[in-house]
């Protein structure tokens, strides 16, 4: 596993290599780079792929500042250091609001972004949110792992797609105290819709027609925003939508990677 130093930090990631031009994924709160596996398979054999462990999560350094614009000069630094711009960066979730604030205040290090199941809003369920993590703070992270499930996919996945729900409620079980600080900067975030308004960087917007976490609208809010974004919902997913869907998400970034 290579790591590498940056904004500060340690962060472990994996990198195929290639010539081809480099894509970026960003993996979403409670996930590790892992939740890409498919995304990898696919994208390897054309482009440069990179995907790598948040601050605080996977197997990247512990960490209490936590915050989505620490995470997001993290994930410049990576690009800088790895000489990947300019490069598609993909985020599920929190690599979503990762990949916006890129988009916003980065340009020059990308190609294009994706965000998936993402928001550029502020959070609008701070007082669930944050009792549930209060509830994991005093009992136990695997004790919420049920419910982080219900929020992480959507009912088709948690109704019929079993190996997968229980592959990830066991690596939710599994995880350390240090994801409720992650989790907390993801509940305090700042919004940064304002400032997609006039961006250009290429966006392409995709929400689960299930997510139990972001609706769709605040997905069309990014697409009525930015200047060149495009939003399409994919059915039969929720939130984890590089889990749940990958065969349709890869169609869609397959044909965003061509049209930029």
């Amino acid at each position: 596993m290579p790591t590498i130093d940056v904004n500060g930090t340690t962060l472990a990631y994996d990198d195929t290599g290639g010539a081809g031009p480099a894509v970026v994924f960003s993996h979403s709160l409670f996930f590790n780079r892992r939740m890409f596996d498919q995304q990898v398979e696919k994208f390897a054999r054309a482009h440069r792929v990179v995907t790598y462990d948040h601050r605080g999560q996977g197997e990247s350094a512990r960490d209490k500042d936590l915050d989505m614009d620490t995470l997001a000069e993290d994930a410049a630094a990576l690009i800088e250091a790895l000489e990947l711009a300019p490069c598609h960066f993909v985020g599920n979730s929190m690599g979503g609001f990762v990949a916006l604030r890129l988009a916003a205040r980065r340009p020059e290090l990308l190609r294009s972004a994706v965000a998936m199941s993402s928001s550029a809003d502020a959070e609008g369920q701070v007082e669930n949110f944050s009792a549930l993590l209060h509830h994991a703070r005093s009992f136990g992270v695997p004790q919420t792992a049920d419910a982080l499930v219900h929020i992480m996919f959507g009912d088709t996945t948690i109704a019929s797609r079993t190996a997968l729900r229980e592959r990830w409620r066991t690596h939710m079980r599994g995880l350390d105290a240090a994801v409720i600080d992650a989790a907390e900067g993801v509940v305090h975030r700042k919004g940064v819709l304002g400032e997609l308004v006039g961006t250009t960087v290429p966006l392409l917007i995709l929400s689960g027609a299930e997510d139990h976490a972001y609706s769709t609208e605040l997905s069309q809010r990014i697409a009525d925003t930015a200047a060149n974004a495009t939003h399409v919902t994919v059915t039969g997913a929720g939130h984890s939508l590089a889990v749940e869907q990958p065969m349709v998400v890869n169609d869609h970034l397959a044909e965003h990677f061509a049209a930029t």
